[in-house]
């Protein structure tokens, strides 16, 4: 079946399709990611978004169970040059094509995406919709202007869990604030044996001081950190009084929270080959990396925060700390694996930062506190 991505400038492509019959409107863009497309799919922060792989050749490994990075995808559509119907894995359980039938997602493949990426690097990131229907290009322009922006936005809503939930653990207590978090992260907090209690976006700070954390860690998540203001607040009313660790968009509330600001990228940052730079160690790393915006390195002036991190790239900000609370975040994904796991060491970070904070802040146990509760109410 044909299918068609029309562009907000009104460049058209023709190519087949290999997902779901349906329209979908979006902001398109790129991944330079050579693998790691069921991650990609899967990951909630391209909520909205059609995503063109630029490594020409995608589903040769097919799709795994243990490969999700949350319960179900929320791209709006998927993009290759090359889409192999019949992988050779022995992990996978079926196709790249079921996969987005399967969720609702249109697929299209044998079209140009060298062309695609280099008029989205020149022009930016634009809308665009991808279809299996024989509309015109007159009535697909039309669909594309009467798609409300906020069904293009408010993202975090949408993909964020709509209850509290927890994930056991005999260490440290962290709330993972959910503002459509990856599961790589709580994965890297079991294997270090935390307590986790995950919680929706619109968690208030009383209600987060109720579950009684020892951190607080905020995800990743889709869409302009400003659309979300009362997380700004509340992750303000909560500064100094836990330690908090921030992720892509987490690392964004919590710059906005101190008082510095965010603006869009032309294009993004989206692949698993980001160089970063330590400015502390003077050390590169390679990192996956999500995300349209990023915190205005200007705007850190006069607030408590020191930039930690660059991107080697085009210098933006990768990584921010707090110099009077322990805060600190930053704009990449450590949780993920890119061939190397050498960022997870940020987690280890946060964990010795929790337990600094505790030693140099003694409480009473939690239990002592639910028995004191318990005595006064009789």
């Amino acid at each position: 079946m044909q299918a068609r991505l029309l562009l907000e400038d009104g460049t058209l492509f023709t190519g087949k399709s290999f997902g779901a019959e349906v329209d979908k409107t979006g902001e398109v863009v790129f991944n330079t990611g050579i693998t790691g497309y069921q991650e990609v799919l899967s990951d909630p922060s391209y909520c909205g978004q059609i995503v063109t792989m630029t490594y020409p050749l995608i589903g040769n490994y097919g799709i795994s169970r243990d490969d999700f990075e949350s319960i179900a995808p929320s791209i709006h559509g998927f993009v290759v040059r090359r889409y192999e119907p019949t992988p050779s894995n022995w992990r996978a359980q079926y196709n790249l094509g079921d996969l987005l039938k399967e969720y609702g997602i249109p697929g299209i493949t044998d079209i140009d995406t060298r062309m695609l990426t280099r008029i989205i690097r020149q022009h930016g990131t634009m809308k665009g919709i991808l279809t299996t229907s024989s509309k015109s290009v007159a009535e697909l322009q039309d669909m594309m202007a009467t798609t409300s922006i906020d069904e293009l936005r408010n993202q975090v809503a949408r993909t964020s869990t709509p209850n509290v939930y927890s994930s056991p653990g005999s260490k440290e207590r962290i709330v993972l604030v959910d503002f459509g978090a990856k599961s790589g992260i709580l994965r890297e907090l079991n294997k270090r044996d935390c307590d986790v209690v995950i919680v929706p976006h619109d968690t208030t700070a009383e209600e987060i001081r109720r579950l009684h954390p020892d951190g607080i860690q905020l995800s990743n998540g889709p869409g302009d950190p400003k659309d979300v203001p009362y997380a700004v607040n509340t992750i303000a009313e909560l500064l100094g009084e836990y330690p908090i660790f921030g992720i892509c968009l987490g690392h964004q509330l919590l710059s906005l929270a101190c008082g510095a600001d965010t603006e869009k990228l032309k294009f993004g940052h989206r692949g698993g080959n980001h160089p970063v730079k330590d400015l502390e160690t003077g050390r590169c790393y390679i990192t996956s990396q999500n995300h349209g915006y990023t915190v205005n390195e200007a705007s850190l002036a006069g607030t408590d925060l020191v930039v930690t991190h660059i991107n080697n790239n085009d210098k933006t900000v990768e990584g921010v700390k707090h110099l009077k609370h322990p805060a600190f975040s930053v704009q990449y994904h450590p949780e993920a694996a890119p061939g190397p796991y050498d960022n997870g060491y940020l987690f280890d970070h946060f964990i010795e930062m929790i337990r600094e904070h505790k030693r140099l802040h003694p409480q009473k146990p939690r239990q002592a506190e639910l028995m004191a509760a318990a005595k006064g109410a009789q």
